[in-house]
């Protein structure tokens, strides 16, 4: 097939999978070095294939202006590459007789790559030919051709691989990663949905159901495996069954298209090299993603809550509180660590603050000490997070020991009008969990409640000294 430079820009028309994978791969090498130079050359800051994937170091405020020119420098170059991609993948969905809405997987973090591979292995119509390609012999006998066998052997070559994968990723690399929580799932949903429509086309119900029973099999598997517990799983399994779904939709669409062989199904070596694709690219993914070892970002949490006492009074039950009541919110029930009391050793800068949870002490030396408005601390000893739900007398997953890490945090103190104030907790933590906006959103409404628990007892507690000084 010949090709032209103007072929960049085309979106009518079909391209071959050769020329799709060739432009696709020159593209990318030559964005990622013009990226490479203007970020050593202009910003003076590295950066490598994974920085797409966590553009980051964030300054503990938010995104600084010198961060947001950088970004902004990046997309403007990006635009001609995008359309450039945008157009290529289209013209190769009319080659494969998939539908143009598929383009959506060229947007999606990491799912774009895995979205890439297949689309480069995928033959168009006319590679198939109009004769019947020869079938796998060894799929033949292995996937029964009746819906249910097939489900249910698709699910006996998916989880168990991906349980393997699991174990590479968590035990071997160390990485709660990208190619974890985002690779993983969506491909566990595209390959089962593949090996299930092997045989003939499915409905689109049955496929969005197989995917999603992959994961919830994985799930089950590394609960009874004592990899997980039940808390963890639980905060997994949206992003996971989401993105299985995802690569079901793309499995399913695969397996639909037009003008198939009689009897239908996964009978050419395309959609055969795909899978091998996948087998392939997602360990692959993940040791790429342990040798690049993200950085994970610093973010901040601040709750507030208005107190019906001066500073003055306030200011002695943030430094150090007395034991609280059980916890009564649901989180907490479930595993999550939570605050007990806190206990001061000294008093000013220097002094040792050690906040006990349910899990064990923070030990937190004060490096601001401005009474009664501002105490600040630094962090150099987390406890364990959570304690899991587990049938196992023990369970330590890899994760609970400094995935997720406080840094700091203070307490401001906010004189108002009528003896008021207003009461400020924050807190600085990194985690090492990615995508890392998912996680932050569980993770900030954790820590969100963990700072309610504790500014809701202070406030209690100082309203009633206040409510008794006026009375005496």
């Amino acid at each position: 097939m010949s090709f032209h430079i103007s072929d960049l820009w085309r979106w009518d028309g079909t391209v071959g999978r050769g020329v799709y994978a060739g432009v696709g791969l020159a593209g990318f090498a030559f964005k990622h070095n013009l990226d490479r130079l203007v970020a050593w050359g202009i910003f003076h800051r590295p950066w490598g294939l994974f920085n797409y994937l966590n553009p980051g170091p964030e300054s503990v405020n938010g995104m600084d202006h010198q961060n947001i020119v950088f970004l902004g420098t990046l997309v403007a170059l990006a635009l001609p590459f995008i359309w450039t991609g945008v157009c290529l993948t289209a013209r190769r969905l009319r080659s494969t007789h998939l539908p143009i809405w598929l383009l959506i997987f060229f947007f999606l973090p990491l799912v774009n790559l895995i979205f890439f591979i297949i689309m480069a292995l995928l033959p168009a119509r006319s590679e198939e030919g109009e004769q019947k390609t020869p079938r796998n012999p060894m799929l033949d006998r292995l996937i029964p051709d009746h819906p249910l066998g097939a489900a249910l052997m698709a699910q006996l070559l998916v989880v168990p691989a991906s349980l393997m994968a699991v174990f590479l990723s968590v035990t071997g690399l160390g990485r709660y990663g990208w190619g974890l929580f985002v690779g993983l799932p969506f491909s566990m949903g595209l390959g089962s949905v593949l090996l299930f429509g092997y045989h003939r086309q499915r409905t689109l119900a049955a496929c969005l159901g197989v995917a999603c029973l992959s994961v919830a099999l994985l799930g089950a598997a590394l609960f009874a495996f004592a990899m997980e517990g039940v808390v963890c799983l639980m905060m997994a399994a949206p992003l996971g069954l989401i993105l299985a779904c995802l690569g079901g939709l793309l499995g399913y669409s695969i397996q639909r298209r037009p003008n198939l062989n009689p009897g239908g199904g996964l009978n050419r070596s395309g959609e055969a090299a795909s899978l091998i694709g996948l087998v392939i690219s997602l360990p692959a993914l993940m040791g790429a993603e342990s040798l690049a070892d993200l950085e994970a970002p610093v973010y901040s949490v601040t709750s507030s809550v208005i107190i019906q006492a001066p500073p003055e009074r306030v200011w002695p039950k943030v430094i150090q509180f007395n034991r609280m009541p059980p916890p009564t919110e649901f989180i907490f029930k479930m595993g999550v660590a939570y605050p007990i009391q806190a206990r001061l050793d000294g008093q000013g800068v220097g002094a040792i603050r050690r906040c006990v949870f349910s899990t064990g002490p923070f030990i937190e030396p004060i490096t601001c000490w401005d009474e009664p408005r501002r105490l600040a601390f630094s962090v150099t000893s987390n406890p364990d997070p959570l304690q899991e739900w587990t049938p196992y007398r023990e369970l330590h997953p890899p994760h609970a020991n400094g995935y997720m890490v406080s840094q700091g945090g203070e307490f401001r103190l906010v004189p108002l009008e009528g003896g008021r104030t207003r009461l400020d907790g924050t807190t600085w933590y990194r985690h090492g969990l990615w995508p890392g906006l998912y996680w932050k959103w569980w993770s900030d409404g954790i820590i969100h409640t963990i700072h309610l628990r504790v500014l809701h007892f202070i406030q209690n507690e100082a309203e009633s000294d206040s409510a008794q000084a006026h009375r005496g």
